[in-house]
């Protein structure tokens, strides 16, 4: 398809910027707007409003005060959580790159036995719901855990060896979860490097080392810059690790939590504030420095403007170097599923059996059976699926609608829309469940506030909301990625637009909705930081029941909660592969 062919069905479109589109483009900009940013400007105001009544309200000049920001500024723990969430997100950003990056040279570069299952098996912590994640460490490397009985057992110690508590039990966790993003990313990249530009390097004279300095890292730094900018602003925003490991170690999200709990929420307004302008901050200080197109919602550069073929892996010609590469990798691989088998074994548990022993004494199903027919026990796991459910097809359905709007009709403001789509990724999770609430536990409809807290609706919305990136960033691609003049043969057919969209562009994006409802959906099924400021006892999720399940020392039960999270993670995924590759 030529460049002019492609630009006849974009002009026309933005002639059809009639009155019903843009309509519709400023309804779906209110409730964007609606929805992300005014919960938000909701705790912005909070943080500056008086909660005193009376005489003290009187002395507040007009109910607004600057008490609880003052008081933030005094208080050295304030600071202390804001530096520490800072600077354990830059280490996490560290340690991620530094295990992450050599293994996508590894897989990306060389080839030797089992490359390819183990480069998939690398990526296995991605599976990994976080809370999941960090039970599993804590029944792997925690004070009770594998790792310590055994030393225990081996040196006949009395007591536990270590704890397995603050910033260097949260830098672990991070980056054993996190390298996935500088590995896959980096990975990509390498994969889409031009053969033809390291030849030309090669034929003018150029080095390993003045190749690597002037080809490849140019090459790669929008794929180490994304990979930076994921880690650091999950890092940010966690909550699991700090929460589970932290003791007293905080970070700000704990503190936030620690802080509506003591009853201060104004105060948590404001701390919600600055860890929002600390997110932000880094978000556009990485956008400053980002030379390769990531945006806010991660949007990829990888392979842009590559047109040739990718470098074929070097082969490891020595067979010495080639066992050894291949068990350095195998070794890796089991390493790295250890947490996995872990949670696994710990599932087959019996309550009360194992105390003292290196190596569980008894293994039943009994945990997995109280799942299934406990009907208490049974709810959590109904209620994550149906949430995630309602979450991921709501969001998926504004992605698609809004996505149409961006790239096909062109609305007035399409670029607000988009930032609006984007910007729950740039905020912590804990930031917006603490925004759902403020917003959504008053009822004032002429202000857009109704009461949702306590309700069913509360936490479907919170997961829409944080899913927003998600599911838009791959449906604007897939948009993108399509050629219009399918649109234009349908409409010369005769086909309307919703006959259009049914027929021809929704089948045609459905690799990019696949991708982007199976990571949404995985996403909301192990949410634990929106949930556990707004669920109720009749909505609570898996998360919160694997909490309640570790605060009563069955570990069993948790872990066999844990393991079906996985395994509906890695079931989903699986699904979506193979219906969006079908598409």
């Amino acid at each position: 398809m030529t460049a002019a062919l492609r630009a006849i069905p974009a002009a026309a479109a933005a002639r059809r910027a009639r009155p019903a589109t843009a309509a519709a483009g400023a309804l779906l900009l209110i409730v964007l707007g609606w929805l992300v940013v005014y919960p938000l400007l909701l705790v912005l105001v909070d943080a500056v409003r008086t909660e005193a009544t009376g005489a003290e309200a009187l002395r507040a000049a007009g109910g607004w005060t600057l008490e609880y920001v003052r008081e933030f500024l005094r208080r050295p723990t304030e600071w202390r959580a804001l530096w520490d969430s800072f600077w354990i997100s830059v280490v996490s950003v560290l340690l991620a790159g530094a295990i992450g990056i050599p293994l996508a040279v590894l897989f990306a570069r060389y080839d030797f036995p089992g490359r390819r299952l183990l480069g998939a098996v690398i990526a296995l912590p991605a599976v990994l719901p976080p809370l999941v994640g960090v039970v599993a460490f804590l029944f792997l490397y925690g004070e009770s855990g594998f790792f310590a009985r055994l030393v225990q057992a081996v040196f006949g110690l009395e007591t536990a060896p270590w704890r397995l508590e603050g910033a260097g039990a949260i830098l672990m966790v991070h980056a054993y979860s996190m390298y996935v993003y500088f590995y896959l990313f980096t990975r990509a990249a390498l994969l889409s490097l031009d053969a033809a530009q390291l030849e030309a390097a090669a034929s003018l004279g150029a080095g390993r080392w003045r190749t690597a300095q002037r080809v490849v890292l140019p090459a790669l730094a929008p794929a180490l810059t994304g990979g930076a900018l994921l880690t650091f602003m999950t890092s940010l925003a966690s909550f699991s690790a700090p929460y589970i490991f932290g003791g007293g170690f905080r970070v700000m999200t704990t503190q936030i939590v620690a802080t509506r709990l003591n009853g201060e929420n104004a105060l948590a307004m404001v701390e919600t504030v600055a860890l929002s302008l600390l997110a932000l901050a880094a978000l556009a200080l990485f956008r400053g420095t980002d030379s390769g197109g990531y945006g806010a919602g991660g949007g990829s550069a990888v392979g842009a403007g590559t047109k040739g073929t990718a470098p074929a892996p070097a082969v490891v010609r020595h067979r010495g170097a080639r066992v050894a590469l291949a068990v350095f990798s195998w070794s890796l691989a089991v390493v790295l599923l250890l947490p996995h088998l872990t949670l696994l074994v710990v599932s087959f548990v019996p309550l009360g059996t194992w105390t003292t022993e290196a190596i569980p004494p008894a293994w039943s199903l009994a945990n997995y059976a109280a799942l299934v027919g406990d009907p208490v026990r049974l709810r959590p796991l109904l209620n994550s699926l149906w949430l995630a459910t309602l979450a991921t097809a709501a969001a998926v359905a504004l992605s698609l609608a809004a996505a149409a709007l961006i790239v096909r009709r062109r609305v007035p403001g399409r670029r607000a829309l988009d930032l609006l789509l984007a910007l729950p990724w740039a905020v912590p999770g804990t930031v917006f469940a603490i925004a759902l609430a403020t917003a959504f536990s008053v009822w004032a409809p002429w202000f857009g506030r109704v009461v949702l807290i306590g309700t069913i609706w509360i936490l479907p919305l919170a997961y829409l909301v944080r899913n927003l990136p998600i599911t838009s960033r791959a449906t604007l691609a897939g948009f993108r990625a399509l050629d219009p003049s399918y649109d234009e043969a349908a409409a010369s057919l005769g086909a309307g637009h919703w006959r259009t969209l049914r027929r021809v562009t929704v089948p045609l994006l459905r690799p990019s909705l696949m991708a982007g409802a199976t990571l949404a959906f995985v996403t909301a099924l192990g949410d634990f930081v929106t949930s556990i400021v707004l669920y109720t006892y009749d909505t609570r999720p898996i998360s919160l029941e694997i909490l309640a399940s570790l605060r009563q020392s069955d570990v069993g039960v948790a872990a066999a909660y844990g393991v079906v999270l996985m395994a509906l993670s890695a079931a989903i995924f699986a699904l979506g592969a193979d219906w969006g590759g079908a598409g």
